[in-house]
């Protein structure tokens, strides 16, 4: 698996977090009147829209620029995109990943917080990617503008490593 080179450089604060994919991981848990289910092409522009909501930096750019750059991606695969749809048939979270075991994204709408559904992301991210032969899962967050996820990936035995991994 090769890496993306597409990605960011780390601000001030980012940090990458590692989960070791062991025989520890547990299923995830979707709470109620949630489901998880596999990105199709038609969850492209309620992906972007979350993802706009959440994190509301605008930089992504406009969908018809975001869409050609996420899907024409070497390391996009659909199957690596989980979403959390709620009991409205709304996307309430998803998680984004690359094929090198990097969550890209991970997002939760506002009003669906606080219910657990970042945790069963994670967790069905972990599992998947396990399944597939990685020996672990990174990602890329900010311990000072995004406390409460860093707080999660702690929780789930994330911890730290250096940039080059």
């Amino acid at each position: 698996m090769h890496e993306n080179t597409t990605r960011r450089p780390p601000a001030a604060n980012d940090i990458r977090l590692r989960k070791l994919l062991d025989d520890t991981l547990t299923a995830p848990h979707w709470p109620q009147g949630f489901v998880m289910r596999a990105f199709e092409h038609q969850d492209a522009p309620a992906l972007h829209a979350l993802l706009e909501e959440v994190f509301d930096d605008g930089a992504d750019g406009p969908f018809d620029e975001w869409w050609p750059r996420i899907a024409g991606d070497a390391e996009f695969d659909p199957a690596l995109c989980f979403l959390a749809i709620d009991g409205k048939g709304l996307l309430a979270g998803a998680a984004l990943c690359w094929t090198s075991g990097f969550v890209k994204d991970l997002a939760v709408h506002p009003e669906s917080r606080r219910q657990g559904l970042g945790e069963a992301l994670m967790r069905q991210v972990f599992l998947t990617f396990r399944e597939r032969g990685a020996t672990h899962v990174d990602l890329k967050t900010n311990i000072v503008k995004n406390t409460a996820a860093f707080r999660l990936y702690e929780r789930l035995g994330m911890i730290p490593v250096d940039w080059e991994g």
